[in-house]
């Protein structure tokens, strides 16, 4: 068979990453489990919003990749729809509680996995995917835009911006990363009927960004707050925990100061991330064209991000695979997985099991430390799936090599993470994993679906401008030996 006429493989994947999100899904309401055992026989009993959405925007990849009917994909994101629009919520800024019993759509109260009190949370990320979902059913489910509108109406991310928040760099106006409607337990700041989180998203390559974006598009936060969230901490003594020495430039955009900071690694030079993995870069991007918007920030940081991550497997550490992100660990639980150098806390994600760190040091502020040595290193292979439109080949031919060297492939696609050392692999599905996947390889064969039907005109003339008009301190065209011939 020819390469012409060989299937993708990115479809068949595709078409078991959905099965794994439909043995998910309860039947009787459209929500779908946080997670899923290996063989798709023992799902979780608690969903967040972010859950839901997406299986609503996998349902319209599957529908556009001919994996379901038009008919099926309506009739799953209706009854989706129908029960979230019955969920108890927070009726002042219509937001959506962080846990809920996907088989009652009762708030999670006590956690099911150890009989734990819950105090109910309202996150402003998660609602920004439930609601970055919500507007891409709107613009590709014309019959269900009515429902799906009614309740995005509610939903008011200015609730979580705090106009006196100030940042390191000194600007004003950062969300918040969300807030609880009865007193908890720990640090809370009581305001408006709420108790809000003591801490403020302040940085710029992170998920969080997605609620800031659709804040500025619903004219629900100022335009400003795009430019008040920084780059990199400064480049001080006084911030010389961060994970190496910022270089960069101070700038004024929109009447704020930015400091255009970034770090260099491997030879890539790139804006960091908080922990350095592939989620905070690239999952905004599966609905914010950023690159084409921004292609003196957003559109030179993406390739270089994705660069480092693999120079990071394939070279530094030498693990042979990449593509490090938040997971399962292997050997049970969670973890966030990352490639340390690339990312603001010193402490922060590592690549391996054993928690190999990078520390180059902070100019004449801070040594650097002793070199790293990495041990039984973690990949996960929606991270790889986050870089199809910038290394498509360089994707491809990771996912692949994981599928042929691990028995890392089940039912339901990929498997959730690998330690390549030691072949141990975490035999189960997220559905937050899973849907980035469906979201990433429909974008890539179905011509930028998610993108297509996120987009507003209203939402692209607030928000374009902005991405625009910034330059990052990463240099134009340079080499990124990593991505070869692979972009898109």
């Amino acid at each position: 068979m020819s390469a012409a006429t060989r299937p993708d493989p990115l479809r068949g994947y595709a078409r078991d990453t959905w099965r794994s999100l439909v043995a998910m899904t309860d039947p009787a309401t459209g929500l779908v489990a946080d997670n899923l055992s290996g063989d798709l026989s023992t799902k979780s009993t608690y969903t967040s919003p972010t859950n839901i959405g997406g299986y609503l925007w996998s349902a319209v990849v599957a529908r556009e990749l001919g994996i379901i009917s038009s008919r099926e994909a309506t009739a799953r994101i209706n009854q989706t729809l129908t029960t979230l629009s019955t969920l108890q919520h927070h009726e002042i800024s219509g937001m959506f509680y962080n846990w809920y019993d996907p088989h009652t759509g009762a708030v999670v109260t006590t956690w099911p996995e150890d009989g734990s009190t819950v105090t109910p949370f309202l996150s402003s990320v998660d609602n920004g995917w439930l609601a970055a979902a919500l507007h891409v059913v709107a613009g590709a489910v014309p019959s269900l835009k009515p429902q799906a509108t009614r309740i995005l109406s509610t939903m008011n991310f200015g609730f979580f911006f705090n106009p006196a928040a100030t940042s390191p760099i000194g600007t004003r106006g950062l969300i918040r990363g969300g807030f609880w409607d009865t007193r908890p337990p720990g640090c809370s700041v009581a305001q408006d009927g709420v108790w809000f989180t003591c801490n403020h998203y302040d940085i710029t390559v992170t998920e969080p960004r997605i609620a800031t974006y659709l804040g500025i598009g619903a004219g629900q936060i100022p335009a400003t707050a795009y430019f008040d969230a920084m780059r990199t901490l400064p480049d001080s003594c006084d911030y010389a925990w961060q994970e190496m020495q910022p270089q960069g430039f101070t700038t004024t955009h929109l009447g704020r100061t930015v400091y255009e900071g970034s770090y260099r690694y491997r030879g890539i030079t790139f804006v960091p991330s908080w922990g350095g993995d592939m989620f905070e870069a690239l999952m905004p991007d599966l609905f914010v064209p950023e690159e084409t918007w921004g292609p003196n920030s957003w559109g030179r940081n993406h390739p270089a991000t994705v660069a480092a991550q693999i120079e990071h497997g394939l070279g530094d550490a030498g693990y042979g695979y990449w593509g490090f992100s938040p997971a399962s660990n292997p050997f049970g639980g969670y973890a966030a997985y990352g490639v340390d150098a690339m990312g603001m806390d010193t402490d922060g994600y590592p690549s391996d099991v054993q928690g190999g760190r990078y520390d180059a040091g902070f100019g004449d502020c801070r040594p650097p430390g002793p070199a790293a040595v990495y041990g039984d290193g973690v990949i996960t292979p929606h991270a790889a799936f986050l870089a199809l439109p910038y290394a498509r080949k360089a994707a491809t031919d990771n996912l692949a090599k994981i599928k042929s060297d691990f028995d890392a492939y089940g039912p339901g696609g990929f498997y959730d993470s690998i330690a390549v050392r030691s072949g141990t692999v975490a035999k189960r599905y997220l559905s937050l994993d899973q849907s980035m996947i469906m979201g990433a390889v429909g974008n890539v064969l179905a011509h930028d679906v998610l993108r297509r039907a996120f987009v507003t005109r209203d939402f692209e003339r607030a928000v374009r401008p902005l991405l625009a008009q910034e330059t990052f301190n990463v240099p134009a065209g340079q080499r990124l030996p990593q991505l070869g011939g692979g972009r898109r």
